[in-house]
């Protein structure tokens, strides 16, 4: 059994080795990383570790009409490593899986849900507790809190990635979900938790239901803030599908959660990889450089107003409450009341 990470990166180089070696102990066979135009030598590392065999490296550098992302898929459609692979995630690098059966790898989870073709990851978000300084420690052992385990607004917040079968009923890679299904043909989509989603296997990108708890068999954590200092950098990357950033305090307070402390994940241990990986005589150097890149980044935009402003404004603000099911349903009845958008 072949199964396939698909990953794109710019400027994560600090966080290039936790995530592999995390990726790797859960059973993932291949890695396919697309790197776009690198300023803290990711791309060194990536192909460092493509000379030590851990991974396939291409470079995705722009300009890019409909965003790097959109690039990357197509090429990763098209790619080798696509075609041999049983299993195919496409994922980015604050997504970590979190299998919860077996022995907390992809055979325990495929032994679970024999029947299905696709299933879906659903985000747990994981919020930034306080931490305000970026230092060079996993993600995993330093973000330990997260939102609850139902939460119905913010919607984006409790959206999903999908592990799903290389040979199942559609042509092609999506951000979230395999696209553009082949007609006549069916397949059995799942939950986190186990249950048929026959929605999802429909068409639909979204769950119908956001209120039932989805984590029983498998989640995906996602450290989409990190520390403070980080994410001003983060906020100075951009998104990765979009040409202009999209990060701003709106996104930092929909996935700053912090109301349940989740340590689950640290039960399947990488951490003699990560050891490996950073005892390479060329690797290790490189892992120290983009975390010294990170820290001078963020000494740099301090020296701009709208940067300090960003900085201070995530000082000056706590951790984002869950919002009550009555709250949360009254929002989403003004959401489906609203007037299509034009166009």
């Amino acid at each position: 059994m072949r199964a396939l990470a698909i990953l794109g990166v710019k400027n994560e180089g600090a966080f290039l080795v936790e995530w592999l070696a995390h990726h790797r102990a859960v059973g993932f066979t291949d890695v396919l990383v697309f790197s776009n135009e690198c300023s803290d030598g990711t791309d060194a590392m990536l192909d460092r570790l493509q000379a030590l065999g851990w991974l396939t490296h291409v470079r995705n550098d722009g300009p890019h009409e409909e965003g790097p992302q959109w690039a990357m898929l197509k090429a990763a459609d098209r790619h080798p490593l696509k075609g041999a692979a049983d299993w195919v995630l496409f994922c980015d690098i604050d997504e970590f899986v979190n299998i919860h059966v077996g022995n907390r790898t992809l055979p325990g989870l495929f032994a679970a849900l024999p029947q299905a073709d696709a299933i879906t990851l659903t985000w747990r978000m994981f919020g930034n507790a306080g931490v305000v300084g970026y230092d060079d420690r996993p993600v995993t052992e330093t973000f330990t809190h997260a939102a609850p385990e139902t939460l119905a607004w913010p919607w984006r917040a409790q959206q999903f990635k999908t592990l799903f079968r290389a040979a199942g009923p559609w042509r092609k890679l999506g951000v979230h979900r395999p696209r553009s299904p082949i007609p006549g043909q069916t397949a059995g989509w799942f939950d986190g938790s186990g249950r048929e989603v026959p929605e999802l296997a429909e068409g639909t990108r979204s769950f119908s239901d956001y209120t039932r708890p989805n984590y029983a068999l498998v989640q995906l954590n996602h450290y989409a803030l990190g520390a403070m200092e980080s994410y001003v950098v983060k906020c100075d990357r951009g998104r990765a599908n979009r040409a202009a950033a999209g990060l701003d305090m709106g996104y930092w307070v929909e996935r700053n959660l912090c109301e349940v402390e989740d340590r689950s994940i640290l039960a399947l241990d990488s951490s003699s990889l990560r050891a490996e990986l950073l005892a390479d005589p060329v690797l290790g150097p490189l892992h120290a450089a983009a975390v010294q890149w990170r820290k001078d980044r963020f000494a740099q935009l301090m020296q701009e107003e709208p940067w300090r402003a960003l900085f201070g404004r995530l000082l000056m603000t706590p951790p984002s409450r869950a919002l009550t099911p009555q709250m949360a349903a009254a929002l989403t009845a003004y959401q489906r009341s609203a007037p299509p958008k034009a166009g």
